[in-house]
């Protein structure tokens, strides 16, 4: 294949792919041997943050992000903040430990019950910790668009992505004037996603970038199996249709998007 694809948001660490396949191991010496070459691996959790860690020092096309998600943070206390800027602190030679970002964090609306208070704890705190560090950051927002964008307006210096966009093209283009980067996922190769595919076409292409967010939202025509990076030429394919491109200038545009983002 003449291009390679860069995935920048998946979950090798999840469960999913020993219950469901042959294991993480076994899919990603298969799919860096093919058409993806870079993968950002994002932690949700202070669990998981050290095994993404670990899982990107073993691939040479992998890296980490760590974070907690506005999910996850409904099993912590407040003080698990702390614990996560010591666990930042501890790893702060950044480009050794293979560290881009920190995410996924946000808001997420969707799994009831949720404390929206919480959730903006955690959020605005890893904000703040981005704005220390330096690092970018990866979004979550999921039924909260207005919260999200009135978060990310109080940190004017930090920058990211909103990952797997469902929001509108109107705040897509609030955020963009703002140096943030739009990234999606399968859901725009899905039958009835034509509103994803029309924001997608509002995006300018130096602020885009493609995912699989797997092992969830694998793309049409595998939707409701296992996802993993291996499929993220399907996304590809769709989004390069909706610019008039091919698959390969638009691989060739979001990987470079992505080390832009990713400082790579």
């Amino acid at each position: 294949m003449s291009y390679k694809l860069f995935d920048s948001h998946a979950h090798y660490y999840d469960p999913r792919f020993a219950e469901e396949s042959a294991g993480a191991e076994v899919l990603l010496a298969e799919i860096f041997a093919g058409d993806v070459d870079r993968i950002v691996n994002v932690g949700t959790s202070l669990e998981n943050a050290p095994i993404c860690v670990e899982m990107a020092k073993k691939y040479e096309g992998m890296y980490a992000a760590v974070g907690i998600h506005p999910s996850d943070c409904a099993d912590y206390e407040r003080d698990a903040l702390d614990k996560f800027s010591d666990f930042l602190e501890c790893h702060r030679d950044f480009r050794a430990e293979k560290i881009v970002a920190i995410g996924e964090i946000g808001f997420d609306y969707y799994w009831e019950p949720y404390d929206k208070e919480k959730q903006r704890f955690f959020f605005e705190g890893q904000m703040a910790l981005a704005e220390k560090y330096g690092l970018p950051v990866i979004v979550h927002d999921r039924d909260a668009h207005g919260d999200c964008f009135e978060t990310v307006l109080k940190f004017p210096n930090v920058r990211g992505v909103f990952h797997s966009y469902s929001g509108s093209a109107e705040m897509a283009r609030e955020l963009i004037k703002r140096g943030w980067y739009i990234s999606f996922s399968g859901v725009a190769t899905f039958k009835n996603a034509a509103r994803v595919r029309e924001v997608v076409a509002s995006i300018p292409l130096h602020r885009l970038l493609i995912e699989t967010d797997c092992p969830y939202l694998a793309p049409h025509p595998m939707r409701g199996k296992l996802n993993h990076s291996g499929y993220l030429h399907y996304t590809a394919e769709a989004i390069s249709a909706v610019f008039g491109k091919t698959t390969e200038e638009l691989a060739e545009i979001t990987h470079k998007n992505a080390e832009e983002l990713f400082g790579l």
